[in-house]
């Protein structure tokens, strides 16, 4: 367990960038490797575009940079949904759903863990709505002006998607196809990778 903000308006995703940031440019870190996930990546390429030079290379898996100009799928909508609207938020089970083996209820109660209550719950039930899906969504112009920057990113940037996520299916071809980086790279998918 960890103390976490208690309010569902302190999980902002700039204010996540913004934190992330204070801790990359405090440490002076420089020729970073990122390996960005899900949220990592939508922070991090955030990141990559802002501060271009502490970065030598990436990699990307299952996770984009939306813009909100896309429609973001069925699955994405539904997650969002959901994440609003179910009384109790099972962390735990989330989580063994969207694997692809059987956890033990050992696993499953460390995920459960660090969320004794439901009030521990109101970032991971606030993220689902911060991922921009529609173009007047307060992170868009952050997001469509660090693809100006990752347009242009030609430091290795490999991407390592599974075939089985239904909200970033696709993310990866995108990302291949945009980033000038990403030319040459061996490039993976990951079979039956939830």
């Amino acid at each position: 367990r960890s103390d976490k903000p208690s309010q569902r308006s302190d999980y902002t995703y700039q204010r996540h960038v913004d934190w992330i940031r204070a801790v990359l440019v405090q440490l002076d870190l420089q020729g970073i490797t990122l390996v960005c996930q899900d949220w990592g990546g939508l922070i991090g390429l955030r990141l990559v575009a802002e501060h271009p030079e502490r970065f030598a290379r990436v990699v990307a898996a299952n996770t984009m940079l939306p813009t909100g100009d896309h429609n973001p799928g069925e699955a994405s909508l539904k997650w969002r949904e959901y994440s609003q609207t179910v009384p109790v938020f099972p962390t735990g089970s989330i989580i063994q759903r969207s694997v692809t083996c059987p956890l033990s209820p050992e696993v499953i109660a460390a995920y459960d863990a660090p969320f004794p209550d439901e009030s521990y719950k109101e970032g991971a039930r606030q993220f689902p709505t911060r991922v921009p899906a529609s173009p007047d969504d307060p992170a868009a112009p952050a997001n469509r002006k660090a693809w100006d920057t990752l347009v242009k990113f030609d430091k290795p940037f490999l991407t390592a998607y599974s075939d089985k996520d239904p909200i970033t299916a696709g993310g990866d071809k995108v990302l291949r196809k945009l980033i000038p980086g990403c030319a040459g790279q061996p490039h993976t998918t990951i079979e039956n990778g939830g």
